[in-house]
């Protein structure tokens, strides 16, 4: 069995359960640093958040690289920039046979555990990536692809961004089109970053199960990235989850409003990361991330403890059920909170799940065994649509 970082005081019962369990991170954006010259994932690195050593010490037995390009970039370019992702994902994986397999379905997340590997599975985090055709979405999905986030921070030409002005009231009917694609390819439909009213619409079109694979709750903390108590129960009615996200402005209400009141801090914080990332684009979130807690450590921005993930954990949990909750950190795309700075301080989840009060059942559904059910939920759906197809 594998032990957690020694700095992690976390009790024997939590050790136990936490490594003997199935746990899945449903998103991180590492696959911006293989874009890195020279970045090896099998390297411990000073740095960012997700590397193989640390996915070791956390225990986490697989994770979601999310394939990312920026709104602004649309058309082929951005279908471009999205398979040069995805290969580089599968290079990785290539590159650490003994530690690190590609996978695509539930069944594939357990034998890659059976066999002591992490699975790396991929997700495609927004629509516009696609460039409106379907074909394109099928070549992701033969490549690896898991699921697909409808939207990012923009509108899509199909389905509107929870932080863009709508333009379609929620889904176009190419985008129920594309929901229908996805359903028949077995791929995840994740309403993370979509309005309100375009879950509704993928609620209302989906055949299978969908989930929010990094969102966290709007009650707690008001951004529009996070979901009110309405749509996470209508997510877990139709079977679905919510995965929690640790980014210390989706946890933190106290954080956003000092944001708000303080435009100059945040724009500090931006030409901060520019210059230390300096030509190195894909550097930039990482030195984000670490210049918010040295700000927060300096006193110019709030102090986020990760302790709040679990209040969200619950607060979902509550109102959807422990069924269909999970995490998905946001690992390298986010600022993470004091003591969840990286994949290493996973089995802290685990310990403060126990302290909840919660049964070890429950907690290993929680920490991969509610995703593993969703998977083959749509796995099933699949194979029902191809069969009256």
């Amino acid at each position: 069995m594998a032990a957690p970082p020694s700095d992690l005081k976390i009790s024997q019962q939590a050790r136990e359960l936490h490594f003997r369990s199935i746990v899945v991170d449903t998103h991180v954006d590492t696959t911006q640093r293989l874009l890195e010259a020279g970045f090896d994932l099998g390297e411990r690195h000073a740095n960012g958040s997700v590397d193989i050593p640390r996915l070791r010490d956390g225990g986490i037995s697989a994770v979601f690289f999310a394939i990312w390009v920026p709104g602004t970039v649309t058309g082929r370019e951005a279908v471009k920039r999205a398979l040069a992702q995805i290969e580089a994902v599968r290079r990785e994986v290539s590159s650490h046979p003994d530690d690190l397999i590609l996978a695509r379905s539930a069944e594939e997340i357990r034998h890659a555990r059976a066999d002591g590997r992490i699975a790396i599975l991929i997700g495609i985090e927004g629509g516009h990536m696609i460039d409106c055709n379907l074909d394109v979405l099928r070549g992701f999905a033969s490549r690896g692809a898991a699921y697909m986030t409808l939207t990012h921070m923009r509108n899509t030409e199909w389905a509107d961004a929870s932080t863009d002005p709508p333009r379609h009231n929620g889904l176009s009917p190419l985008g129920k089109e594309v929901i229908a694609e996805m359903n028949r390819l077995g791929m995840i439909v994740d309403v993370s970053h979509v309005s309100d009213k375009a879950v509704l619409d993928v609620l209302e079109t989906s055949e299978a199960a969908v989930f929010a694979s990094h969102s966290s709750c709007r009650a707690l903390c008001d951004s529009p990235r996070n979901l009110p108590d309405d749509l996470i129960r209508a997510i877990a009615a139709k079977g679905g989850l919510v995965h929690i996200n640790f980014h210390v402005g989706f946890l933190s209400q106290e954080f956003i409003d000092f944001e708000s009141a303080h435009p100059e801090i945040e724009r500090e914080v931006e030409v901060e990361a520019k210059r230390r990332a300096g030509e190195n684009g894909a550097r930039e979130l990482v030195e984000w991330d670490r210049i918010v807690r040295e700000f927060a450590g300096e006193g110019k921005l709030p102090r986020v403890k990760w302790t709040l993930i679990i209040d969200h954990l619950r607060r979902a949990a509550d109102i959807a059920g422990i069924d269909h909750v999970g995490f998905g950190s946001d690992f390298d795309g986010a600022c993470m909170p004091f003591g969840m700075e990286d994949a290493a301080k996973f089995p802290r989840l685990t310990e403060a799940l126990l302290r909840e009060g919660l049964g070890e059942s429950d907690i290993q559904k929680i920490l991969g065994g509610n995703l593993l059910r969703l998977m083959e939920d749509v796995e099933a759906a699949a194979h029902r649509g191809k069969g009256s197809g």
